[in-house]
Formats: structure tokens, C-alpha cells, sequence
């Protein structure tokens, strides 16, 4: 394992620098993943990418809290990097990629939420980078309907979908993207 890239997305920014605490939203279950994947790996690169996604800017970015957080849970900083300048998916891998020069042949895992990894495998591999998926924060069970556990989680669910699937039309339209749905790769053999 060469390395464990995690988006950003699970801090409450604006909480955050308001409080001077790490807040974190629904998608906190990517830092979790994340924290298990660099203790599993203590060999591997971590990176992690998230800058400021607020319309109206600010100098308060997801990296410089990620960084207070994953120091404070004992993970070396010498052993990270921190992407601060992305607002989007698209930017997340483009600036990730430059940041981090990725080799052919390095195994990077790529650690986000499971409605996410459509948008963001395609993006990193429109960037030129084959990073495998490591899905977490998965919101339906694996079998049976999303549905009946409850109306509001339900609206939820859709507000969520309807956020990924608009998502990925336009990266697609832009060519943030290669494929509408960027599936996994098959082995052959």
C-alpha cells in the first residue's frame, strides 16, 4: 500500500472556526475509515484533501482542521499531506494529483463516502490517476428497501441521490469526468 488519499466533506467548517472545535457532519464515518486505514497501514502515505467550499471564501480551510484532529488522535504530521486549495471533487483529485505525483504501479486507496465514489474515481481517473475505491458512510442497507426506515431518512436519502446523480451529469457535461458512471475495473482473468 503506497498510500490513503481522504476527501474532505465531514467538517463543519463553519462550526469549526466559530467554536475552535472540530465539528464534524453525517460523513464523519470518512475520518473513521480513514484513521483504520492508517493504523492498519503504518507504512502507507496519508493525504488529505479539502480546502473551502463556501461560495464567499474564507481563509478557514477543511485541511488546517483535519490537521488539529488527526495530530490530537496521535497520527504523525510528518506523514501526512494537506490539500487546502480544493472546493470541488474535480479539484480535490486535479490538486491531489500534482501534490502528491503519484508513480505507475503505486497502490492508492481513495477514502470517501459511498454515494461520492462514482463522482470522485472519475475525476481522479480523468486526472490520470487509477486510485482504488475504499467506500465508507454507506446510508442504505445492503439488502431490502432504504425506504422503511423512515420517511424523513427517506427524503434524506433522496436529497443525497439527487445531489450525486445531478453531480455526476455535470462533471460528465464538463469532462470532469470520462463516463456518466464511472464503474469498477475489472481484472481480467
Amino acid at each position: 500500500m503506497t498510500g490513503i488519499v481522504l476527501l474532505g466533506g465531514a467538517i463543519d467548517l463553519p462550526v469549526s472556526t466559530t467554536r475552535h472545535v472540530t465539528a464534524l457532519n453525517i460523513r464523519a464515518e470518512r475520518m473513521l475509515g480513514f484513521l483504520q486505514l492508517a493504523h492498519r497501514y503504518p507504512k502507507a502515505r496519508l493525504v488529505f484533501t479539502g480546502g473551502n467550499a463556501s461560495p464567499f471564501g474564507g481563509r478557514a480551510t477543511e485541511a488546517a482542521v483535519a490537521r488539529r484532529l488527526f495530530v490530537s488522535l496521535g497520527i504523525n504530521p510528518r506523514r501526512m499531506l494537506f490539500e487546502n486549495r480544493s472546493r470541488n471533487t474535480r479539484e480535490n483529485a486535479l490538486y491531489t494529483y500534482r501534490l502528491v505525483k503519484p508513480k505507475p504501479g503505486q497502490i492508492w486507496l481513495l477514502v470517501t463516502s459511498a454515494a461520492d465514489m462514482p463522482r470522485a474515481v472519475g475525476c481522479f481517473r480523468q486526472v490520470g490517476w487509477m486510485i482504488v475505491p475504499y467506500p465508507v458512510d454507506y446510508h442504505t442497507r445492503a439488502h431490502g428497501a432504504a425506504w422503511l426506515t423512515g420517511l424523513a431518512r427517506s427524503l434524506t436519502l433522496g436529497d443525497w441521490a439527487a445531489h450525486e446523480w445531478l453531480g455526476l451529469v455535470y462533471y460528465r457535461i464538463r469532462g470532469w469526468i470520462p463516463v456518466l458512471f464511472p464503474a469498477p475495473i475489472r481484472k481480467n482473468g
